[in-house]
């Protein structure tokens, strides 16, 4: 009898990404490598509903015998993945990776796991009125809990940075595992006649090879910032005399909000937002002249300042939809070379809101009452549904012809009513300041409610306005109003209907929040047949 029998039980591999990374791809190239080798091997798939939506499953076995050596037998492959049955797991985005050990497919004691540290964030994280993303670093420590062993780095930036898919990175990294009895040179050869964006793919291959030699976890989930102006401020911005004026641990701060201020309106808007952030610090300043709190309460109020004076209006949203870096960024996500032709279309949907923004008081408050008449009597708002072709000429143009609106964005109703709210804001920073630090900081963080755009934002704002009026304004003790403060924003952030909010005010003494009329409409019913 042979002491060390060949083993017999076939290796699994389970893939776990999401809706257009090329997972199928990748599971024709496993099966391909092992083919191309001598083994016998299978594959199945359940894919994603859509492009980019659902997550999309596939399963392959290899059997870890070439055909040579079974004289003629063919082994019987699975279909299906068996939980704790897994040697090898890979997935493309971290949550998707904590998924599959929840379900109990992955076995502390057989699975090596493979996964992406960065995050495309689920429908109810983005529907959290706060910050409703899962903890990055629980997840992580999760799969390494979980795993025989846990190789984790960032797929999407390596994929993005080699202009590749994240297919291409996640063989990559099935390669470096060394699970798969093949040579590096058999891996590539494979993605060397796929025939398509085979440099892009080598490159990514290549990159996730070397990562996956380090198998220490990077424990910052990355995210794709949103197109929203400018990241990090520029040199001058950041050395202009303005800016100097304040501490260091605020400066590139305050540097980055001037640029995006000026960007949205003009140099003189810049300079209102200095004048404003100006008089905070002076005042933090006299309350902790040392600086004990790493001047927080400057830093916070030129955070949330920079937000909501560069608010979003048709005039910004034209601006963004037509620059140069948006057009770059779409033929970088499509994969375009420099001869294809990228058509864009946009949606667009303004309503009576948007549109009376950009017009004088008088002519916005007949529009408003015209909508306003419609809606109680059942009838739905005045919207305009437009598809824009942004790359042609007539829908660039039109684009063009928005944003060079600003002009008239001082002039407009929307403008006035949020430089309105702004200064409420600021002045009852400047009032709970003559009390405590704690309390002015936990009012500049209120800001954190103006976000969005349409119900959503006018939700924050009534939600901010209530919490000024009737906590940072009432007779509390210092401490005490600084607790109410922080536990009505939270509880305003973690419940989108209110109901916590409410909570919190009437347990303070204050009113609740004023129930907001709607409108009854009846509907004509049908008569019953006999």
């Amino acid at each position: 009898m042979n002491p060390n029998p060949a083993p017999t039980r076939p290796i699994s591999i389970l893939i776990a990404g999401l809706g257009g990374e090329g997972g199928g791809v990748l599971t024709q190239w496993l099966v391909e490598l092992a083919t191309r080798a001598g083994y016998p091997a299978q594959s199945t798939s359940i894919p994603g509903v859509a492009q980019r939506t659902g997550a999309t499953t596939y399963y392959v076995e290899v059997h870890p015998q070439p055909s040579s050596k079974l004289e003629g037998r063919r082994p019987v492959l699975g279909l299906a993945p068996v939980p704790g049955e897994v040697d090898l797991f890979v997935a493309s985005e971290l949550l998707e990776a904590a998924r599959h050990v929840q379900s109990g497919l992955i076995s502390p004691e057989r699975t090596l796991l493979i996964s992406s540290t960065h995050r495309s964030l689920t429908t109810a994280e983005r529907m959290e009125p706060g910050d409703g993303r899962v903890d990055g670093a629980h997840l992580l420590d999760l799969l390494q809990r979980f795993s025989r062993r846990c190789i984790a780095f960032d797929m999407n930036t390596i994929a993005r940075e080699a202009g590749t898919v994240p297919s291409a990175v996640m063989f990559g990294a099935l390669a470096a595992a060394n699970v798969l009895p093949f040579a590096r040179d058999t891996w590539e050869s494979v993605v060397r006649d796929s025939g398509r964006g085979v440099e892009a793919s080598l490159r990514g291959f290549a990159r996730a090879w070397e990562a996956a030699q380090t198998t220490a976890p990077t424990p910052t989930p990355a995210l794709s910032a949103p197109e929203s102006g400018p990241s990090s401020p520029s040199a001058a911005t950041r050395n202009a005399p303005e800016v100097d004026a304040f501490p260091d641990q605020v400066r590139n701060l305050i540097a980055a909000g001037l640029e995006r201020v000026t960007d949205f309106q003009d140099a003189d808007y810049g300079r209102q937002y200095l004048e404003r952030l100006s008089r905070i610090h002076e005042i933090e300043r006299g309350i902790d002249p040392d600086g004990q709190h790493g001047f927080a309460l400057t830093g916070e109020t030129a955070r949330f300042l920079a937000l909501w004076m560069a608010f979003d209006d048709i005039v910004r949203v034209a601006r963004l939809k037509c620059s140069a870096t948006r057009f770059a960024r779409v033929r970088t996500e499509v994969r375009a070379a420099d001869e294809d032709l990228v058509h864009i279309v946009d949606l667009f949907k303004p309503g009576i809101p948007e549109i009376a923004g950009l017009l004088p008081a008088s002519i916005a408050a007949w529009l408003k009452r015209v909508d306003t008449r419609r809606r109680a009597a059942g009838k739905p708002a005045l919207e305009l549904a437009l598809h824009l072709r942004t790359s042609s000429v007539l829908g660039f143009s039109a684009l063009r012809l928005i944003a060079g609106l600003r002009g008239l964005r001082r002039k407009g109703t929307r403008f006035a009513e949020e430089q309105r709210l702004i200064q409420q804001w600021l002045a009852h920073i400047e009032q709970c300041a003559r009390e405590s630090w704690a309390c002015a900081h936990e009012v500049a963080l209120c800001a954190r409610l103006i976000k969005g755009y349409g119900a959503t934002n006018e939700r924050g704002k009534t939600n901010l306005l209530h919490i000024l009026e009737h906590l940072a304004a009432a007779p509390f003790p210092a401490g005490e109003k600084a607790s109410l403060i922080r536990r009505a924003r939270e509880a305003a952030l973690a419940d989108e209907a209110g109901n916590a909010l409410d909570g919190v005010l009437s347990g303070s003494g204050a009113p609740p929040r004023p129930v907001r009329p709607q409108p009854v409409i009846w509907h004509p019913g049908t008569r019953r047949r006999a």
